[in-house]
Order: structure tokens, then sequence, then C-alpha cells
């Protein structure tokens, strides 16, 4: 973090938009208080003299109309574009908060996970569970602990036609909303249905909440630590998982102690009602709604410069921000049809966005049907072979694996800005093959040695945690384009959970049929093609404006 650029931002300089036009991407030193570089500087220097304020959302070039008029005559080609996005001045109080209140979305999500895990226990004690229907059927525990996978598909589906609509600052309240009255419906349930009912509604929100909080954060984010803060979403929903399991390991004792496990959820959605009530929305979204005409223009413009300027921590009505909120409206203008602003419900299988959701719906595909429920599954049989003590306890093993994972996730999010995204998923996925070949060799004819399979797990697990754990949902929020985003990224979430039902359905009975050695050969292989995937379809996008990612590689 220390490479925040906190300084004051330089005064603007109206007059340079009359200069000469420069490639895309270069207006960052029209506002610079050094010396204007030839334009033999700029194309030699360019990686490291752009620092300057823009959008986060948007790369505004220099003199935006004279760049949209060089675009449209071909002057411009995306290749011409710099391979770094402008470095824009923040202030890291205002960034926080605009990051914290949707990551909340994940946190909540990833306690419901541990959070089940101690509650399914729970409950079926005749001991434990304070009711008369604890003898539940597979069936029933399992529409009980899956419940909520159920209702996040629902809410991937209403995300669809209403993300756009909603905004996602409002998406986010409405998700939250549902955690509270999903958890404390679970919570005070007095029968099997009205506590299946709450898991359902609960899963609602965590559909809308992992839709709009990458959203959010990304068109909100400046673009030098967008891929920070997505990423540090992921560690979120890993400390979500540890709390759930916490949570967990002190009432798993207690009488009814799965109404408090799922009832702790609420006071956390409170906060993050509260906190979503108190940010402003996406400046992108309303300058979205701006140019597709639904509403006052001028106020659209309004609150977005409003916007702006309070995500980065200036004053109302700073002249900086106007000006960008100007240039980004000339912008987004020349990506829209004026007959046909809002575009139509299959466009996002069309042109750009079909590429966009192939790499992103590729990513979260490939992230769910490479096995990581299923190898967590053989976590505790591998730690009590190697003699860990901790294996006799499934919840102390979860939280050991947990601490890994949330480690792993740490190192991520430290680099995923610096070296990018394509180098942690390619090192990561080939560590997930790796370890994945290693234990079908194991479990084939290296039963003696097992060194191999608890280092096979520990590979796993942090190979996960550096690629698909936290880069797929990143390349979900930046890759799709501003028209079709909100649909898009409700596809991909789609995509995931639907993904993620299929492997916990299949499961079971895989492994029955061809028994861990194969199941792992199997996983291995699909790994191998995702790294193919990757290797061959996934582009990077590091440092670049959301805007440049639509115009550079999308086009």
């Amino acid at each position: 973090m220390a490479y925040a650029l906190t300084a004051a931002l330089p005064p603007a300089l109206p007059h340079y938009n009359k200069a000469r036009p420069s490639p895309p991407g270069l207006r960052s030193q029209a506002h610079s208080n050094r010396r204007f570089p030839s334009p033999v500087d700029i194309n030699s220097h360019s990686s490291h003299f752009i620092k300057m304020p823009l959008l986060p959302v948007l790369a505004i070039s220099s003199s935006p109309r004279r760049r949209l008029h060089a675009q449209s005559r071909g002057d411009y080609p995306p290749s011409s574009s710099p391979d770094t996005g402008a470095s824009e001045a923040f202030s890291w109080p205002a960034v926080v908060l605009p990051f914290l209140f949707p990551a909340l979305g994940g946190l909540l999500f990833g306690y419901d996970i541990g959070a089940t895990s101690g509650a399914a226990i729970s409950l079926q004690s005749a001991e434990l569970s304070g009711t008369d229907w604890f003898n539940l059927s597979a069936v029933q525990l399992g529409l009980v602990v899956s419940g909520s996978l159920y209702g996040a598909l629902a809410g991937s589906l209403i995300a669809f036609p209403t993300a756009d609509f909603l905004g996602r600052r409002r998406e986010l309240i409405v998700a939250a909303v549902l955690y509270i009255i999903g958890g404390l419906t679970t919570g005070f349930a007095s029968n099997l249905s009205i506590l299946i009912l709450g898991r359902l509604l609960y899963g609602i929100g965590i559909g809308m909440a992992m839709h709009g909080a990458p959203l959010y954060i990304a068109e909100t984010s400046p673009s030098q630590i967008r891929g920070t803060l997505i990423s540090l979403k992921e560690l979120f929903i890993v400390l979500g998982i540890l709390l759930g399991y916490l949570v967990g390991s002190f009432e798993i004792n207690s009488v009814g102690g799965w109404r408090f496990m799922y009832g702790f959820s609420a006071p956390i959605a409170l906060l993050m009602v509260i906190g979503m009530w108190s940010l402003p929305p996406s400046p992108r979204w309303l300058l979205l709604r701006a140019v597709q005409g639904k509403g006052s223009f001028n106020e659209y413009k309004e609150k977005a410069a409003y916007a702006l300027g309070k995500l980065r921590g200036r004053t109302v009505g700073d002249k900086t921000s106007k000006e960008q909120i100007e240039d980004a409206i000339i912008s987004l203008k020349a990506t829209f049809n004026e007959k046909e602003s809002e575009g139509n419900f299959l466009e996002v299988f069309e042109g750009a966005s079909l590429k966009a959701f192939l790499i992103g719906g590729g990513l979260v595909f490939f992230q769910q049907i490479t096995g990581q429920p299923s190898v967590l599954y053989y976590a505790a049989p591998i730690l009590q072979s190697a003699g860990f003590s901790a294996a006799a306890d499934a919840t102390r093993v979860s939280v050991v694996i947990g601490i890994f994972k949330l480690l792993m996730t740490g190192i991520a999010v430290l680099k995923v800005d610096d070296l990018g995204r394509r180098p942690l998923l390619i090192g990561g996925v080939s560590g997930i093959v790796l370890s994945l070949f290693l234990l079908a060799a194991y479990y084939k004819f290296l039963g003696g040695l097992s060194f191999v399979a608890v280092g096979a797990l520990l590979l796993y697990v942090g190979s996960y945690q550096v690629s698909f754990g936290p880069i797929s949902w990143l390349m979900v929020s930046e890759i799709f384009p501003l028209k079709t985003r909100g649909r898009g990224i409700s596809l991909a979430v789609l995509v995931n959970f639907g993904s993620n039902a299929l492997v916990t359905f299949a499961f079971s009975p895989l492994k029955e049929r061809l028994g861990p050695e194969n199941l792992f050969l199997l996983f291995g292989v699909v790994a191998l093609l995702s790294l193919v995937f990757i290797l061959f379809k996934v582009p990077e996008t590091k440092g670049l404006s959301l805007e440049e990612i639509e115009y550079k590689i999308l086009k």
C-alpha cells in the first residue's frame, strides 16, 4: 500500500486541450506541474510519466473531443494506447470505506460457509439441537446445507434484469437487508420449512452481494489499486469462513447453538446496510444513466461529480471532479448508439460483451470444476495419515486450512497489482495441476509417503488462493464493457454458483464410482485444460483503466 499517491491534486490546466492531440490514455500529463514533454518523450517514456488523476473507471486521453474524432478516423488504433493505465491521486481514508462496506457482503458469504459446517452438526444432535425435528433425512439436510446455494442462483438471476436499474449501491443495500431477514428467519425458525426459507433468502442476498460488491469496488477504485482492493474482497470471504468456524467452535456444545451461528450474521449485515447507505452511488453508473436518458442529464452529471469528489476525499464541487466528469461523458457517448442506448437482452452475447463473457465466465467455471471442495473433503484423512493430532478434530483441521488460505490470499492481494493477473493465474493453476497429479499418485502407488499427500494438499490450497480464488472475481469485475457490465457479471455469478452446484451434486457419485485416485486424476486433467484456456484466452489487465480494457482488449 506504500505506493499510494496521497499528494494534493495540482491545479487543472483548462487550456491544454487546445494543444495537439496525443494517443489515447495520455491526458494525464495535462495536469502535471512538470514541463510538457515532447511527443518523443511521451512515446518513449509513457510507462513512467502517466501519474495524473482520472476518473478511476475511465482512461481519459488528451483532449477527449479530439481523441474521439481521431478514433472515428482510425488515427489511433487500440494498439497505440500505452500499456500502463493512468494513476490517480486519492485520499486513503476516502478509499477505505467504499471498499470495506461492499466487502462485508463477501465476508457474510464466507461466514455462511463456515457457520454451516458447525450448524449442520448441532442441528442433527438429539441433545443439542433444541428441537423435536432434529432427525433429518439426507435430502432435508441437503436442503438446509445447500439452501443458500440455491438462493444464490436465484439472486444472480434476479440481478440480471435489475442490476442496471437498481445501481450498485442500492443492490448491495437490498443484499444486506436479505442477509438480515435470512439470518434472523433461520435463527428463529420454529420448523424445518421456515429454516429452509431463511436459508433461501440469505442465499439470494449472497447472489446479489457477489454481483454488486465487485462491481461497486471496481467502478469506484483508483485504477492503480483496483486489483488489490478486489482481491482483498476474496480475503474477506476467507475471513468470513474463519469467523464462521470460530463461532461454530464456541457454540457447538450449546443447546440450540445452530440458531446463534446463523443469527450472528444479522448484526454484521446491519452494519453493511448503514455503511452502504452512507456511501455515494458509483459515478460510472450515474453517467451510464445520464447517457441512456434515464433522467435529467444535468442532474445525473452533478451527482456523478459529487460522488467522485466524495470517493476521492475532495472538497464539494471541486473543479477536478467536474472536469473529469465532463470528459468522461464525451468518452461514454462514443460507446453508445443514441437510438438504442440501453441495448437489448441478448446484447451480452454479442461482440465485445461475448468475448468478455467467455473470459470471465470461463474463469469462474474452471474455478469451480477444478474440484476445490472435493480436495478439501480429503484434508482430514490426509493430515491424520501424516500424524497430525489436529486431524482428530474436524473443526481444528478446518481452522488450520483456513489460516493457510488466509495467508496465501494475502500474498495474492499484495502482488496482484505488481505482478499482474496472468502471472498469478498461470503460476497458481500450474501448482494446482501438479498438486492434483501428486494426490492421484499418492492414492494410486505412493500410499506410504504421507508427506507427499500433505505437501500436495498445501500446494493445492496455496495455489488456488493466489490464482482462481481472488483473480477470477477480479477479472470478472473489470473485463465487461460498461453497457453490459451489470448483466454480464450477473451471468458470470450464475455460472459460478451453477457450476458449484454441479460439482456438489456430482462429487458423491464420482467419489464412489472412481475412487480418490481417479477422481484427483480427473480434476488434474480439467485443471490442465483450464491452464491452456488461461494461456491462450485470458489477457493481462494490470494497470489499465476500465475504458482501456474495453478499448484495447475487447475491441
